[in-house]
């Protein structure tokens, strides 16, 4: 059944994209307990099981049902393009008791025998209790689950709001849409988005609506925050395929042989925008190694830069797409 969010005359001139950390370690968490999410995350959760296994992840798990309603508070949209995970938390440790009472209760309600359950009662019991105890939660399982990789999810992210920038300039909103994914569709005034999770309607009233990609998302489209807090979707990042691979996995020899190994698996690992400190989380480099071979490359006309906010992003040009698949190279060989 569809979720509907209803535009007015100014909402369009409000809306925007972001990203949170907060949201990914919460959905990093639900990626835990999601057997129908780990095709893309394998290799993140093959490397960060045992660690894991000793997150104290009850209170959160509550919450999260597989499919359906979590709290709005523990993740609320974010008020700019890029806050912090410590910006985030504080604004959840924040959330008045009355405003958590209701959201843990319309949460609880849904999953069978959550609501009856001893942690269930003792956080409708003491709501301000509860916010505390899941803002624990979440930073704990932020610093296991998502911090030491934040560089690289933070580079995709961006990434992904880059080229879905320059969709939007190109193409339009409505278009745009179709874009992040095919479950958004666009009629008159409203936005639906195609989901199995029930039925939801909200008119706008100028709030306009905050665009997310996200890492683990995946294969999902997510929505439906209620007031107070602003209406947000949150769509699957482009490029999660390639996430989780290391460094020089899919560098041609015959490219490697031509470029060097190490200037190669650079060029290779740019199948979507990155910068330096990504790249080099990513390929296992020093910064320093990995800004002179993007230069080198940048030089050679095999790459492009732009900024986007505090960073330089390089991403390959036609030239450097056309050589990064090394067909000719290959074929030469023989």
């Amino acid at each position: 059944m569809p979720f509907h969010l209803h535009f007015g005359e100014h909402d369009l001139l409000h809306c925007r994209f972001a990203i949170s950390p907060i949201w990914e370690t919460q959905s990093a968490i639900r990626t835990l307990i999601r057997p129908d999410s780990h095709g893309y995350h394998l290799p993140w959760l093959r490397r960060i099981k045992e660690k894991a296994e000793g997150l104290d992840l009850a209170p959160a798990l509550l919450l999260i049902p597989q499919r359906g309603r979590s709290p709005d508070f523990w993740a609320p949209p974010p008020t700019g393009a890029l806050a912090t995970f410590e910006e985030e938390i504080e604004r959840v440790r924040a959330t008045p008791a009355e405003v958590a009472y209701t959201d843990l209760y319309l949460t609880l309600v849904e999953r069978p025998g959550a609501l009856e359950s001893p942690l269930g009662r003792r956080m409708l019991d003491d709501p301000a209790a509860a916010v505390q105890l899941l803002a624990d939660c979440l930073e704990q399982a932020w610093h296991v689950l998502i911090a030491p990789d934040w560089p690289r999810l933070r580079a995709l992210l961006e990434a992904d709001i880059a080229y879905h920038s320059r969709v939007l300039a190109a193409v339009g909103f409505r278009a745009m849409l179709g874009e992040l994914n095919p479950n958004l569709r666009w009629h008159g005034s409203t936005l639906t988005i195609v989901s199995s999770l029930g039925e939801y309607e909200r008119e706008l009233h100028g709030e306009g609506l905050v665009l997310m990609p996200s890492v683990f998302t995946w294969p999902d489209v997510a929505s439906g925050q209620d007031e107070p807090w602003q209406p947000a979707v949150i769509y699957p990042a482009r490029g999660i395929g390639g996430l989780w691979s290391e460094g020089g996995a899919r560098t041609p020899e015959a490219l490697a042989r031509l470029l060097g190994r190490a200037r190669a698996d650079v060029l290779c690992a740019l199948a979507d925008p990155a910068s330096t400190s990504a790249l080099a989380g990513r390929l296992g480099l020093a910064p320093s190694s990995v800004s002179a071979h993007l230069s080198a490359l940048k030089g050679a006309g095999l790459l492009a830069s732009r900024r986007y906010g505090h960073q330089v992003l390089y991403e390959r040009t036609p030239l450097g797409i056309a050589l990064a698949g090394a067909e000719g190279l290959a074929a030469s060989e023989g």
